[in-house]
């Protein structure tokens, strides 16, 4: 299944993504799966029978649809089809700081170097690379800046009020 950026370290990915087509003969019956949202709001109480599945956000679809299955979900998912979309960075801090979500909220889709940094002062904690993507190489990314001047969702306080 590939590697992902999980707290700054590159893991195995124990989670597969699926597109709806996917779908269309049910879910896998074992293994750790993200669902379109759609799909879940369909399916929501089998799927948490099931155990092991989380839920990916196509641009447009909203956090808030998700607020009240929060609780039961280790993973959001939050898709990028293409760089330019920035939606995703609202909806992972719309899912940190307004819904208090404490579990893993990954990007993916098209997902380079360059945003990691950034996308981690939104919420994102985990990071699906592009697959044309050196994974090794887009972890640096994380490091790119040692100060922020402006609060993030990790921590809201501007630099004239840290200690």
């Amino acid at each position: 299944m590939g590697k992902v950026i999980i707290d700054g370290a590159i893991a195995d990915n124990q989670w597969q993504r699926l597109e709806s087509d996917a779908l269309e003969s049910g879910v896998p019956a074992q293994g750790k799966i993200i669902v379109p949202l759609a799909y879940w709001q369909e399916n929501r109480d089998t799927l948490i029978a099931r155990g092991d599945v989380a839920v990916w956000l196509a641009p447009g679809e909203e956090p808030k649809d998700l607020e009240d299955d929060l609780d039961s979900l280790p993973l959001v998912a939050i898709h990028f089809p293409a760089f330019k979309d920035g939606r995703g960075y609202s909806y992972a801090r719309e899912l940190r700081t307004r819904y208090g979500f404490k579990g893993e909220v990954r990007a993916t889709g098209d997902v380079l170097r360059d945003q990691l940094f950034y996308m981690t002062r939104c919420g994102f904690n985990a990071f699906e690379v592009r697959a044309d993507r050196n994974i090794e190489e887009a972890l640096q990314g994380l490091k790119d800046f040692s100060i922020t001047y402006q609060g993030d969702v990790n921590d809201p306080k501007p630099i004239y009020r840290r200690a």
